[in-house]
Formats: structure tokens, sequence, C-alpha cells
């Protein structure tokens, strides 16, 4: 079997595989890579030492057994049986689910969560988006601190059981996503720097020094990460990528590495004949990113967009703190930008920041699935101090409200596990840190981070305390019983309209057409033939719709159609979707 590594500044390294130990060669191709041949078999372990150094994982490493400082194993991807047939799914018209393996079941693998798959097809949901899977030290954690960025975390059961969820799932009909992390790596168990220049310090990030995208060696660095994201794509048959923080992927080059990466995902998309895809989290409301290559644009498919969750967070929970000012001082006319213009930030003063932020997208060439709307996700519930849920902050009527808002708006609607039951267990932030200082310094900083905000430290649950992951499990009694069963019924309606209703996958932005009433709390839009009103307020709201007649299709508590005046009569803290005839 062939062994190769990239360490351009050593002077020796060889390759201890099975316990036997061999010299590499340089590779006279490939300057600064070793190479040689050695017997191995699927589960082989081995290792590589530059210069005598100790034996390290393989940087390309496929799976960790024993965790990230322990040695690699040989993966033989052709040993599994694939049983589904998949075509792909696209992400145009789609519904994603955002997942954490380690909370979406207690015994939190793989194979726990794909005997839960059913649950989100009979839900209607269209992708299943795992967080973060690269092993990292530890059982528990987010997984925003992996390393070994080509492996699969052994306590969720390696990459066999990745295969078999993703098996799992495409034999249901849903799409998988994968959240990677080509930003920063973990701080402990990062093995990159003793085998090249992965990371530079002309650079830096909120995790520390920069991953090197454009100081020398960094043709290979960015090698690295397209290769990685290419072999999910390819070896696990994964349908996208979201791609976390982008903002902090400092590059000067000309090529931007978001460019780069694009054009090799759909590269690869041609070649396996099935579409793919790459969702980007970033924060600069920069509509370059998700402009097409050929535009002038980086090419990733499709981004989060924040301004719509703090305009939809705004008006429902009051709350103003941090970032949430600037959506807070007029709520609905907030959302009502974000749901015609997409970005609330376009280029307008951000107290937040400090200065101005963002830029208009074009809405003649920016089709509407490209931004992803949601009300919750994996950061707003799990960075409050408690992680509470959005249901644990309004009431059920609002809760509703933004299920309705969520997934009739006119972007590609993502929910959080557990999100469409209520579920009344929180999300907390959680970690397993294995070197005792660095759990104390994430323990403190967590308690002086919410101090800072008014809270108590006995008040701010230990990321290190086991309890605080196990209170973060999803409880699946919950959808059983009520209010639970009610919630769950209201987002399968809700989703099985987008389905039934073209109109609510329509990819033309500039044809939403809003209009509000800020004191008394109410908002409606039209996309093509549907209309969507919300009453947030507590007493029921006269909402003109005009006198076309019209029929309703879901409401949350019981309306009756607009009469000859066209005025829609909505309780209080309810939502209403019609169709006009």
């Amino acid at each position: 079997m062939q062994f190769e590594v990239w360490a351009p500044q050593a002077g020796r390294v060889t390759l201890q595989c099975d316990g036997a130990t061999r010299a590499l060669e340089r590779d006279p191709e490939r300057p600064g890579w070793w190479c040689g041949q050695a017997e191995a078999r699927d589960g082989s372990r081995y290792g590589f030492a530059v210069d005598d150094g100790p034996v390290r994982p393989d940087p390309r490493s496929r799976r960790q057994p024993d965790g990230p400082d322990g040695l690699s194993a040989v993966v033989d991807q052709g040993r599994y049986a694939w049983r589904a047939e998949w075509g792909g799914r696209p992400l145009p018209g789609g519904v994603l689910y955002e997942l954490h393996v380690g909370t979406y079941t207690r015994e939190g693998t793989l194979d726990a969560a794909a005997e839960r798959l059913g649950h989100l097809a009979r839900l209607g949901v269209t992708h299943v988006q795992l967080m973060p899977l690269c092993p990292f030290p530890g059982r528990h954690g987010w997984g925003y601190e992996g390393v070994s960025l080509w492996a699969v975390h052994e306590p969720y059961g390696g990459p066999e059981a990745l295969k078999r969820f993703v098996d799992r799932a495409h034999e249901l009909g849903l799409g998988v996503v994968l959240d990677v992390v080509h930003n920063h790596l973990g701080p402990s168990g990062n093995h990159l720097p003793a085998f090249g220049p992965y990371f530079t310090d002309t650079h830096h990030t909120p995790w520390g020094v920069a991953v090197n995208l454009d100081a020398p060696g960094s043709d290979e660095v960015r090698a690295y990460l397209v290769d990685s994201a290419l072999a999910w794509l390819r070896d696990y048959r994964i349908d996208g990528l979201r791609l976390d923080a982008v903002h902090a992927l400092v590059d000067t080059r000309a090529c931007h590495f978001l460019e780069e990466l694009s054009t090799a995902v759909d590269a690869l998309a041609a070649d396996l004949g099935r579409g793919l895809f790459l969702i980007a989290e970033s924060d600069l409301n920069d509509p370059r990113i998700i402009t097409p290559r050929a535009e002038g644009g980086l090419g990733v498919h499709a981004q989060w967009n924040d301004d719509f969750h703090h305009a939809l967070h705004a008006a429902l929970t009051g709350e103003s703190q941090g970032y949430y000012a600037d959506f807070s001082r007029a709520p609905l006319a907030a959302l009502a930008k974000t749901l015609t213009r997409g970005y609330f930030h376009d280029g307008t003063y951000s107290s937040f920041r400090g200065r101005g932020h963002g830029r208009p997208l074009d809405r003649g060439r920016t089709a509407a699935h490209r931004l992803t709307g949601y009300s919750q996700t994996h950061d707003q519930v799990g960075n409050r101090a408690q992680g509470d849920r959005l249901a644990s902050l309004v009431s059920p009527g609002l809760a509703a409200c933004a299920a309705t808002l969520t997934l009739t708006a006119p972007f590609t609607p993502m929910l959080f596990m557990g999100e469409e039951w209520a579920a009344g267990t929180p999300w907390q932030f959680f970690t397993d840190h294995t070197d005792p200082e660095l759990a104390q310094a994430v323990r403190d900083g967590r308690r002086r981070e919410f101090a800072a905000h008014g809270w108590k430290e006995e008040d701010v649950p230990d990321p290190q305390d086991p309890a605080t992951r196990e209170r973060s499990c999803l409880d699946w009694s919950e959808p059983e019983r009520e209010p639970h069963a009610r919630v769950l019924a209201w987002y399968r309606r809700l989703i099985a309209l987008r389905g039934e209703q073209p109109d609510l996958t329509a990819p033309d932005l500039a044809d939403t057409k809003v209009a509000y009433d800020g004191e008394a709390r109410w908002l409606a839009f039209r996309r093509g033939d549907i209309r969507v009103a919300v009453n947030l307020g507590a007493e029921p709201a006269a909402i003109p719709l005009g006198t076309r007649p019209a029929r309703v299709l879901a409401a949350w508590e019981p309306v009756q159609a607009p009469g000859a005046d066209g005025v829609l009569r909505v309780p209080g803290e309810s939502s209403v979707v019609l169709v006009q005839e």
C-alpha cells in the first residue's frame, strides 16, 4: 500500500505501520511530499515521525480509533456495500434539519440517530444537516474544536457508521449535509504544525492563529482543505457541506479559497452526475459569496441569513441586547425588510459593530433559495447562558408564528432538532476536554462571558459537567404527548404546504410583498397566490388582504376566510396561511 505525507521542512520522515518502521523517500514530482510502500490492510495502525520525533497521526487520516492523539488506521473505502440508489437531492425547494449526533439520542451515536430518521421523513424535511463529525478529545462536545479533518469521531461510530447513516437517509429520500470547519482546528490533539505550515501568525481569528490560506506553503494547505471536502462528498456520498464561519477564512490571494472550493465541488458534481452544494455561514452580508463565479462571485450555493433570525427573534421576544439592538427598534419593519431584500444590514449602520455593514443583494439575479432562514440554530440556542430554546421564551402561539414565518418565507428553511415539537429540553454548551487546564479555561471563560451580562456564576451550566450534555439530549417521549404533538402536527402541515403550493418555493425574492402594523403587531405577506398573516399581539387583529376570494390552507387557531371586505380576523398570537383563488 502507498503511504504519503506532506512535510516540506523535514530532513527525514519515517512510517510506522503495524509495529514496523521504514524510511520514506522524497517524491521527485511533488516538492515537500514523502512517500513509500508498506504492507497494510483495513484497520492497520500507522503514523509518521518527522526528523526522528514522536510518531504522530496522519494529517489525512481517515480514522482515529484511539482519538486524535492515537495512531491512524487504514480505511478501505470500498468495503462498504451501499444499498441505496441515489441520484442526489438539490437544495432549491429543500427544508434543512440541523442535527447534533451526540444529543439527538441519549446513545449519542450515528447508528442511534439513523434509527430516528423515519421521524424526519414523516416530518417532511428534505435534508439532514449534521453538525461537525471530525475527531476531538473526549467523547462529548459540539464538534467545532475538531482535528483530523478527514476522519469521523470514533465515539459516534467512526467511518462505517457514517456510511450506514447516509445510506439509511438516502433510502428514506433524505439528503445529508455535513458541517465542516476550515477556519480553525481545536487546540488539543492538533498535530498539523509538526508536519508543515498549516497555520500562519500573519492573520488571527477569534480562536488564535489563522489557517494558512495565503502565506508560503498555502498551496498545499488549501489542497488539504479542498481534498477533505471532496472526500466527504465522494467517499461518504454526502450531498452538501455547511461551511463554518467563512468570514474567519482570511485570504488575500487573488483567487479566494471559497472560489477554489466551489470550483472543485462543481467539478466533482459533474463527474459524479449528482448535484452537490455548499452553504456558507457568513456574517459579512456580502452577496459576492453566493453570486455564481461566472458573474464575478465566489460561487457558494447558499448562505445562512442571520438577519432574518435576528429580526424574527427580536419581534417575538422583545430582546434588544447585543446584535439584536438594531432589529429591536422596529422589529416588524426589520422583518419586512429581510423578507423582501434578504439582508437587513445592506450598507446600513450597525450599532453592534459601530460601523456600516453589508451591501445590497441584487434581487433580480439572486434566487431566494440561496439564503437559509431559521428561527433557531445550534448557535442561537446553545450560546445563550442556559441554552434555552425559543419555546421556553414565548407562548405556544408565538412559537407557531415563528414556524409559520420560517416555513413560508422566500428562503430555504432550516429547523434545529427538537424545534418541530417545541422540545422542553434545553441545548446547552458542553465540552469534554481531557486537558485539565483547557477544561478550566473554558469553564472560567464561559462564566466570565455571562457574568458581564448579569448572570450569577452558579446559574451558568458547567460545560465539563456530564449533566450539561445529558440535559441537552432530546426527550423522544415528548412528540407523542401534548402540547408537543400539536406543534409537531403544525410543522408537518406547513412543510407539506411547501410541496403542495409552488408559490412557496418560487425563486423570485422580489415577488414577496409585505404589509405590517408595528403598533398592532401584525404582519402579512404575499408570494404569488399565497397569503401569510401572523398576529404577534395578544389581541385579535383585523388584517386587510384585499377583496379577491381566499381559502384557508392552515391556521394555528380556527379562523374564517376573509369576507367581502377582504379583512382577515386573526386571533392573538396566531398565524394563517391562505391561497387566493
